[in-house]
């Protein structure tokens, strides 16, 4: 059990609306960092990331949950496959828009609750995610979707971490993915993970048990993801270390 208690949960009775205008607001800064991040050396590391866990030689439909501003979606989309990008935030589904346009690759982006999707069983043969698991309000119903929606022999990648545990233990450089991030922004950061049931969970443990219960897949963990690609110290820096958890649907 993490240094959270229930006693710290906040009610909230539109906790998705908050949360959306939290990604609003950063929206535009949060946008500018991934198109630098995109013309990194990050863009080849989270590549080698994700491309070994795909089979070789086959253009896939690919859902990127959570998009945000479209890093993923472009990366995967270069990569030849045909990706739709959701995301619960209309300000990051523009910004996606935005960037796909400005790097000239071809992606369908639409603006979408990943607990609750309008897509029809096994639409997907990868569904992949990086940091949304944190601010799901129903995070088991999430994955039961993400697992309905892949199909037969589909991948789940789903790149996440333990952010609320570690937020207040968090001795962070100077350069770091939250440098620029007003005081005020950061409070309304930490107000979600109060919020929200999941800052209780020992994380990647509760993963890999919901996804066993789920029962229609085989599933991992690798929590060396973050030693790799946040090993320099750089404005990408995340301090709170990143696994992947991996699903198989049988």
């Amino acid at each position: 059990m993490s240094d959270l208690s229930k006693k710290t949960l906040i009610s909230s009775g539109d906790t998705k609306n908050y949360i959306e205008n939290y990604w609003t607001k950063r929206a535009d800064a949060f946008a500018a960092l991934r198109r630098q991040e995109l013309h990194s050396e990050k863009y080849s590391q989270w590549q080698r990331e994700i491309v070994q866990h795909l089979p070789p030689a086959k253009q896939l439909r690919i859902l990127d949950v959570g998009c945000g501003a479209g890093f993923f979606s472009v990366l995967l989309a270069n990569e030849g496959h045909l990706v739709t990008g959701i995301d619960l935030t209309p300000a990051m589904i523009a910004q996606a828009e935005t960037l796909a346009a400005a790097e000239g690759c071809s992606c369908t982006f639409q603006t979408a609750d990943a607990e609750h999707t309008a897509f029809s069983d096994g639409s997907f043969d990868v569904v992949i995610a990086r940091n949304l698991m944190w601010n799901l309000p129903h995070p088991e119903t999430a994955y039961a979707e993400w697992l309905r929606v892949l199909a037969p022999k589909g991948i789940l990648l789903n790149y996440d971490a333990e952010y609320a545990k570690d937020h207040h233990r968090q001795k962070l450089p100077a350069l770091n993915a939250h440098a620029d991030v007003s005081a005020e922004l950061l409070n309304e950061c930490h107000n979600i993970y109060h919020m929200l049931e999941i800052s209780l969970f020992e994380r990647p443990r509760w993963d890999l048990e919901i996804l066993k219960a789920l029962g229609s897949c085989s599933c991992s963990v690798d929590q060396s993801v973050g030693d790799r690609i946040y090993a320099e110290q750089d404005i990408f820096y995340i301090p709170v270390p990143m696994f992947c958890i991996k699903a198989v649907k049988n």
